[in-house]
Formats: structure tokens, sequence, C-alpha cells
């Protein structure tokens, strides 16, 4: 089938190297390009898991202790940058 396609300038310098050093014509190379893109696209996507790793104990602070310091600390600043535009 004959059409007409607008390639962006990127891509048209990449396949025509590509047939120039594979010794293939232009539109080969494009339609396998092509080709190799649709069946990737729709090939079942295993998803991969990371593996878990241990870092050893579990601090023996309070992580709470940690985040309402840090929300207090949050509220003094918006007290004062109120207090500053009065």
């Amino acid at each position: 089938m004959r059409t007409t396609l607008t390639i962006d300038d990127e891509l048209f310098h990449a396949l025509k190297v590509e047939a120039l050093r594979r010794k293939r014509p232009f539109k080969e190379i494009v339609n396998e390009t092509l080709r190799r893109g649709i069946t990737h696209a729709n090939a079942p996507h295993e998803l991969y898991q990371l593996p878990l790793l241990q870092l050893g104990h579990p601090p023996k602070m309070e992580l709470d202790r940690g985040l309402r310091l840090a929300d207090a600390i949050e509220d003094e600043e918006i007290q004062r940058k109120l207090h500053v535009k009065k």
C-alpha cells in the first residue's frame, strides 16, 4: 500500500542511516521498524519486581515523633509569615 507520512527530521535521518548501514532500501527499514514497534506495543509485558532487601533492625526511635515535630515547625513558620504580613 502506498501512503504519505510526515516523519520527524531526526527519525528520517536515523532511518536513512540504518538503511545505508544495512545496505537495504529505505522503505524496507521503515516497514521493519514499524512492524517491530507494533509487535512490541501489543506484546504482553511482564511486571518487573525489585528484590526485597533486609536493611537491618528497624530504628528504635518513633518516626511519628519526627512528623509531629515537622508539622509543628511548619505551623510556626506559617504563623510567622502571617504575622509579618499584618
